[in-house]
């Protein structure tokens, strides 16, 4: 029986499919409890491979921390054209049509904030990364102050914030399973509206 060899992707996909693997790996898991080596099974390569790529597991996490935030990022700029087109404020903390709804990111910062005690360039790492995630959002918030949709008495860093720890609301009851369900993070969501539109 002939072996069937795997197609050699470019450095650049690769390097993807690597990233792609380990999110699932430490979406799933834990930063300590997960291992290079599952990352290689789960990525379909050889360790050194990820080796070649990634430094070491911490540059692979970090990586994936990036790459969780380039997601959330697009799905929120989604939202907030579905907005301007639609003209109207819907909030992004709805239960089915929140980006927190795959909780993966604040999974990651719960995991990178376990690791910050015994990792500086972690620790550097993540809180650069939250303030960048809370002014991305905040700006978002005085764009919608701007057009209207959000009353000018609201305070966007606050509101910003607040969202931040809804993601981590959604990370809790991920992790812990139970702790809120979706009648409850609906109910959550229509009160943030409410609050935003100030209706």
């Amino acid at each position: 029986m002939t072996e069937v060899k795997q197609a050699r992707l470019p450095a650049v996909e690769r390097r993807a499919a690597i990233v792609t693997a380990a999110l699932e790996v430490f979406g799933s898991g834990s930063y300590s409890g997960s291992t290079t080596a599952e990352i290689a099974r789960a990525a379909c390569v050889s360790e050194p491979i990820i080796y070649r790529h990634f430094p070491s597991k911490r540059d692979l996490w970090l990586a994936c921390l990036d790459e969780a935030w380039l997601q959330l990022r697009v799905a929120l700029e989604l939202k907030v054209a579905a907005l301007n087109d639609t003209g109207g404020l819907s909030d992004v903390d709805v239960a089915e049509q929140s980006p927190w709804a795959n909780p993966l990111l604040p999974n990651l910062w719960l995991q990178g904030v376990t690791e910050a005690a015994e990792d500086e360039e972690i620790q550097a790492h993540v809180r650069a990364h939250v303030r960048e995630v809370h002014d991305f959002v905040a700006g978002l918030m005085r764009e919608h102050q701007a057009a209207g949709a959000i009353p000018a008495d609201r305070d966007p860093d606050a509101e910003a914030w607040l969202f931040l720890a809804n993601g981590l609301l959604r990370s809790f009851a991920d992790r812990l399973g139970g702790v809120l369900g979706a009648s409850e993070f609906a109910a959550i969501g229509r009160e943030r509206r409410r609050w935003l539109s100030g209706a």
